[in-house]
């Protein structure tokens, strides 16, 4: 018998991963603070209910999808929490990025209720959560990895069990350094490109084709020449995660210097406030500091 999936956190990513769950025949109980977004996924296959507790009583498997920690923290174990109506055997798979120090602790007073749970962050922007081709980096045992897999794969294409609790985590931070230092090196080639005379569009053209191509060129090329920055991922979720990964960097003793530079960056464009943008308008700011904005260079 399929078991039942709760999901929790319905936002510009949990949304799409909850109806390409749907869409794959999976039966789910929903729960968001704002519960409109919650009925417009309800139907056949979801109902809404109305708490994280509510959820965990009907769920076989608990996903939450929630933008930092403390929310995560609270959905799980405040008042109503998950924790206070889990099942015992049930799995709760936290697919929100947060600290691994955290993700450690909730999955320990998880197993205190009977239950065990993944940390499952994923990678891939609004595109790969309606399209259902995230990366999903997954921490947790083998055999709750192996659990979850149907659903992962109903929501991403490149899934990998990278080691134990928390180590998910860790995996996400890397690549949210990665994702951000190389936003960062496209607004400084744009930039100085266009500056120079050159179309963005032709810019980003040769270095696709070479060893400077990446996934940021292919994600983001109409934001950045466009200039059309509304949210796949906010500036200041991205700087919240670098903020995972300089933390896990005092943990683990490693220097990470350009990360702390791009993390002020970010800040910075906080402060002008342009937290709410896409992470690719840190382009913006490169610009601000150079007296030229590109334009729409054509694609």
């Amino acid at each position: 018998m399929a078991e039942k999936v709760g999901f929790v956190g319905l936002g510009i990513m949990g949304k799409p991963m909850a109806r390409n769950l749907i869409e794959a025949g999976h039966d789910l109980v929903l729960y968001n603070r704002t519960r409109e977004k919650a009925e417009d996924l309800a139907g056949d296959k979801a109902i809404v209910a109305a708490s994280p507790r509510e959820v965990a009583e009907q769920s076989d498997v608990i996903i939450t999808m929630l933008p930092d920690s403390p929310q995560v923290e609270e959905v799980l174990t405040g008042p109503d929490g998950v924790l206070e109506g889990v099942r015992e055997g049930a799995l709760i798979v936290d697919m929100s990025t947060i600290s691994p120090v955290v993700t450690k602790g909730l999955a320990a007073k998880a197993e205190e209720k009977g239950a065990s749970m993944l940390d499952a962050p994923v990678s891939g922007g609004d595109v790969g959560a309606i399209d259902g081709t995230l990366s999903i980096m997954v921490g947790g045992s083998e055999e709750d990895f192996e659990r979850a897999g149907p659903l992962f794969e109903a929501m991403g294409k490149t899934i990998t069990h990278v080691g134990g609790s928390g180590t998910g985590q860790v995996v996400k931070a890397a690549n949210q350094i990665v994702v951000a230092l190389t936003i960062e090196a496209v607004s400084e080639a744009l930039v100085l490109g266009s500056k120079a005379g050159v179309e963005p569009g032709k810019i980003l053209d040769v270095l696709g084709g070479g060893l400077a191509g990446n996934k940021v060129i292919e994600a983001k090329r109409e934001k950045m020449l466009g200039h059309s920055f509304d949210p796949g991922f906010r500036i200041e979720l991205h700087h919240k995660d670098l903020g995972i990964a300089l933390a896990a960097g005092r943990e683990y003793g490693v220097a990470l210097p350009v990360t702390a530079v791009v993390d002020q960056m970010l800040e910075t464009l906080k402060a002008k406030g342009r937290g709410d943008r896409d992470h690719s308008a840190l382009l913006t700011l490169i610009e601000d500091s150079s007296g030229h904005e590109i334009g729409n260079g054509g694609s």
